[in-house]
């Protein structure tokens, strides 16, 4: 089985090349900029000049893109040569209503479709130790679980096309409630002179330890904010979410605080950098 992968970012290419090492057939790869494939070409897989030509080579057809224009424009970019044969799994984090009019029109050909969206950050996608949420029939995801867990230790399906999607955004969008109680609190135990250290290990003790704060605490004491995960990023799925939420008539008032943070981050200029750089904007720094 002949896998595609397109989109080298900052996730894309430590999974597809977790799927390099593991799998033991051809993986042709693809992304706009040319040095991404040329490195995942060095590791083993093999480089297409553009989508068409590693979808007319490929069993399965991966994409992980930015945003619901990107993955709109991968799949109407390649029907022509999908058919029966082909599987598509777009792991792409974008507006679920986009993906169900991918999937329809994506399934008008013969070919399968299932988004796949993943949770964690770098670290675990080097490791092949990513959260993958399916959303697609039963078949076609059980079918596809043995090349997601290349790329991931934990793979649920969560319903029909879009389903994967919808559980991703939930997730995130709790995230960034999490993350923005920490910045608050701890911008609150700064001015009353407790560490960053200090309040981290104080928290485990308690019913408020998490993983953002496990994960974060070094970067945010060391103001690191190399990206692992960036705030436009990051803002993207928050909008995405309370979209989700007015569509269903949910009021969520907590997400919409963390949609301000993200906002004025964006305007700071922050949005290349990771998401913790928020703590900036919480603690009034510009």
């Amino acid at each position: 089985m002949k896998i595609g992968f397109i989109g080298l970012g900052i996730m894309g290419e430590s999974m597809s090349e977790n799927i390099v090492k593991k799998h033991d057939d051809t993986v042709y790869v693809f992304d706009f900029v040319k040095g991404k494939v040329e490195q995942l070409a060095a590791k083993g897989a093999v480089a297409c000049k553009d989508s068409v030509e590693l979808a007319k080579n490929s069993d399965v057809i991966i994409s992980m893109v930015p945003k619901s224009e990107h993955s709109r424009a991968v799949y109407a970019g390649i029907l022509d040569v999908l058919d029966s044969t082909k599987t598509c799994i777009d792991m792409s984090t974008i507006d679920p209503g986009v993906s169900v009019e991918i999937a329809e029109m994506v399934k008008k050909t013969g070919a399968g479709f299932m988004d796949a969206p993943v949770v964690k950050s770098k670290p675990a996608a080097i490791a092949g130790k990513l959260g993958i949420y399916m959303g697609g029939d039963e078949e076609t995801c059980e079918k596809m679980r043995p090349i997601l867990l290349y790329m991931g230790e934990h793979v649920k399906r969560m319903g029909e096309n879009g389903k994967g999607l919808v559980m991703k955004i939930c997730h995130n969008a709790l995230v960034s409630q999490i993350q923005n109680g920490v910045n608050e609190t701890l911008a609150l135990a700064a001015r009353n002179g407790i560490s960053v250290m200090d309040y981290a290990e104080a928290v485990s003790y308690g019913g408020g330890q998490n993983f953002y704060l496990d994960s974060k605490k070094g970067p945010i004491e060391e103001e690191d904010y190399t990206t692992a995960f960036s705030v436009e990023n990051m803002a993207k799925d928050v909008n995405i979410c309370l979209k989700l939420a007015a569509e269903c008539g949910l009021d969520m008032k907590g997400e919409e605080a963390a949609g301000r943070v993200y906002e004025k981050a964006l305007e700071q200029g922050y949005g290349k950098e990771d998401f913790c750089a928020t703590i900036k904007v919480v603690r009034g720094e510009s």
